[in-house]
C-alpha cells in the first residue's frame, strides 16, 4: 500500500482508486478534452467566422496564433509546475485558456479574435502538460497504463466528434459559441481541481529562466512559420523563409548551449541521459508526424476520389479512430495487469509503417472497404504509442523532473506534426500540380488553383476530362504523402527495437526502487510524494 497525493490508500498492484482520485481523472479528462476539441470545433465553424468579421487574408492565423502560442508555452508550463507546484499551474492555464475562449467569442474583428486565439493558447500548452503530470504524480506507472489508454479514447473522440460538434453549434447557437462552449465545462473542471486535488506544495527560490524560455520560443515559433508558410505564403527557397530557417537554428542552437549553463534549465539536459527517454521522444515526433498527415490528407482523398461529403470523410475516419480507440484501451490494461510494455512501441510503429505503405497503394479505382481496412491497419498502430511512449518517458525520469519529461514529450510531438503536414503537404501539391498540368493542361492548372475549395459538390460540376484528371492527381499526391510517411515511420521502428523494457515504478514492491532506466540506480527513486 501507498498513500497517494490525495491522501487516500490505493492498492500497488492495481486496487481500486479511491473517488477523489476519480473525480480528478474525470476533470482531467474534461481539461484535455477543452484543448483537443478547441482547433477540431474552430475548423467547421471558420467559413461562418470569416462571413461575419471579414479578413480572409489573415484566416489562417486563427489557427497558426494558438499552435503557436500552444507550442511555445508547453515546456514553459512543465517547468514551472516542476518548480512551484502542479496543482496552481494547472489551474492557472485553465483560467488563461476560458479567459481566451470568453475574448474569442466576443470578438469583433479578426484582429482581435487572432490575438484572442493565442491568449487560448497560451492557457492549452498548461492543459495537455498538467494533465499528463499530474497523472504522473497521481498514479504509479504500472496503473497508469489504462487512465493514459482512456486518455486515447479522449483524443479520438475529439477528433471524430469536433467537426460535428462544431457544425451543429455553428449552425444552431453561432459561431461565438463555438468559444463559449469551454466555459461552463472548464469551470467544471476547475471547481473540481480546486476542491479535491490535493498535492504537495512547492517553493523554489531558483528564478525562472527567462533566458532560455525566450531562446526557445523564437526557435518554436520561426520553426512552427516555416512549416505554415513554406509552400504556402512564401516558396521554399524565398528570402522570407530562409531568414525564418536561419533564425531558428541559431535560437535553438543557443538554447542547447544555455541550458547546459542555466541554473534551472526549462529542458534540462540530464533526462535525455535516459536511453529510454530519447528513444520516446523520436518515436513520440515521428507519431505526430504521421498521425496528422493522415487525418489532413485521407479526407481529400476521401472527398475528392471516392466522391464523399465533407461530413461523412470525417465518419469514414472511423475505422482509424476506432481501432486507436481500442488498441490505446488495450495496450493500457495489459501493461497495467503484466508491467510488460516493449511489445507496443515495436508493433505499433510495424503496424503504422506497413499501414501508411497500404495507404500510398490507393489509386482511383480503391473502394471505401478497402482505404477503411488500411485506415484500421494504421489505427491499430497508432493506438499502440500514443500513450505508451509518454507512460515510458516518465517512467524513465525522477518524480521531479514529472513535468518537463511530459512537456518535453509533448512538445516533440506537436513538432512532429508541424514537420508532418508541412513536409507532407509540399509533396502532395507538388504532386498534384504535376499531375494536373500532363492530364489536363491549361485547364489543369485552373482547376489547381481552386483546389481548396473542390468538395465532393464542386467536383461534380467540372467537365469529365478536368474531374479525372483532378482525381488521378489527389491519388498521386495521397500515394507519396503516405509513401514518405511510411518510410520516416520506419524510424520509430528502429527507435522501439532499441527500447529497453525497465520494470515499471510502483508495480510492485521491487519496482518502486528500481532503477529509471538501468543505468544510475541512485536516479532511480520515484516515491509518491507525501500529501500536505
Amino acid at each position: 500500500m501507498s498513500d497517494t497525493p490525495t491522501g487516500r490508500a490505493v492498492d500497488a498492484e492495481g486496487g481500486k482508486q479511491p473517488r477523489s482520485v476519480r473525480v480528478v481523472l474525470l476533470a482531467l479528462m474534461i481539461a484535455m478534452m477543452l484543448a483537443m476539441l478547441d482547433n477540431m470545433i474552430i475548423g467547421t465553424a471558420m467559413p461562418t467566422i470569416v462571413g461575419e468579421l471579414g479578413g480572409l487574408e489573415h484566416l489562417s492565423w486563427v489557427v497558426t496564433s494558438y499552435t503557436l502560442a500552444t507550442a511555445a508555452s508547453t515546456p514553459l508550463w512543465g517547468k514551472i509546475g516542476d518548480m512551484y507546484g502542479r496543482k496552481g499551474s494547472f489551474m492557472t492555464s485553465i483560467v488563461i485558456f476560458l479567459a481566451g475562449s470568453a475574448l474569442s467569442g466576443m470578438a469583433q474583428d479578426m484582429g482581435q479574435l487572432i490575438g484572442f486565439r493565442a491568449v487560448q493558447g497560451l492557457g492549452a500548452g498548461g492543459l495537455m502538460v498538467g494533465v499528463m503530470a499530474i497523472i504522473g504524480d497521481l498514479i504509479p506507472p504500472r496503473e497508469r497504463g489504462k487512465y493514459q489508454g482512456m486518455m486515447a479514447g479522449v483524443m479520438a473522440l475529439a477528433m471524430i466528434g469536433g467537426p460535428l460538434v462544431g457544425g451543429t453549434i455553428t449552425d444552431h447557437w453561432g459561431w461565438r459559441w463555438a468559444f463559449y462552449i469551454n466555459l461552463p465545462l472548464g469551470a467544471v473542471a476547475l471547481v473540481a481541481i480546486s476542491a479535491v486535488l490535493h498535492l504537495p506544495k512547492k517553493r523554489s527560490d531558483a528564478r525562472i529562466d527567462y533566458l532560455g524560455a525566450a531562446l526557445l520560443t523564437v526557435g518554436i515559433t520561426a520553426i512552427v512559420l516555416v512549416t505554415t508558410w513554406g509552400g504556402t505564403e512564401y516558396a521554399w527557397t524565398s528570402a522570407r523563409i530562409m531568414e525564418l530557417i536561419g533564425i531558428g537554428v541559431a535560437a535553438l542552437v543557443g538554447f542547447v548551449f544555455w541550458q547546459t549553463r542555466a541554473t534551472e534549465p526549462i529542458v534540462p539536459p540530464h533526462i535525455f541521459r535516459s536511453r529510454n527517454f530519447t528513444l520516446m521522444s523520436l518515436i513520440g515526433f515521428v507519431t505526430g508526424f504521421v498521425m496528422f498527415g493522415a487525418t489532413l490528407f485521407l479526407p481529400l482523398y476521401q472527398q475528392a476520389v471516392q466522391g464523399a461529403s465533407a461530413t461523412n470523410s470525417g465518419l469514414l475516419l472511423l475505422p482509424m479512430l476506432g481501432a486507436m480507440l481500442v488498441t490505446s484501451m488495450v495496450a493500457g490494461r495489459v501493461t497495467t495487469s503484466t508491467g510488460r510494455y516493449k511489445v507496443f512501441p515495436v508493433a505499433g510503429s510495424a503496424l503504422m509503417t506497413v499501414g501508411l505503405f497500404l495507404l500510398s497503394l490507393m489509386d482511383t479505382g480503391t473502394s471505401r472497404l478497402t482505404s477503411g481496412l488500411y485506415m484500421a491497419v494504421v489505427g491499430l498502430g497508432m493506438g499502440c504509442l500514443m500513450q505508451i511512449t509518454m507512460l515510458v518517458a516518465q517512467n524513465s525520469v525522477e518524480m521531479k523532473d514529472m513535468g518537463v519529461a511530459s512537456s518535453s514529450t509533448t512538445l516533440l510531438r506537436t513538432l512532429g506534426s508541424s514537420f508532418g503536414v508541412a513536409i507532407m503537404g509540399a509533396l502532395f501539391n507538388h504532386r498534384v500540380q504535376d499531375v494536373m498540368a500532363e492530364r489536363a493542361g491549361a485547364l489543369g492548372s485552373k482547376v489547381t488553383e481552386q483546389s481548396a475549395q473542390l468538395d465532393a459538390a464542386r467536383l461534380a460540376k467540372l467537365p469529365d476530362a478536368a474531374r479525372e484528371a483532378y482525381q488521378h492527381a489527389v491519388s498521386s499526391g495521397t500515394h507519396g504523402a503516405f509513401l514518405l510517411g511510411s518510410a520516416v515511420a520506419v524510424f520509430a521502428l528502429v527507435a522501439a527495437l532499441f527500447v529497453k523494457e525497465v520494470p515499471l515504478k510502483g508495480a510492485g514492491p521491487k519496482a518502486a526502487d528500481a532503477p529509471a532506466d538501468g543505468d544510475d540506480p541512485a536516479t532511480a527513486k520515484a516515491s509518491v510524494p507525501e500529501t500536505v
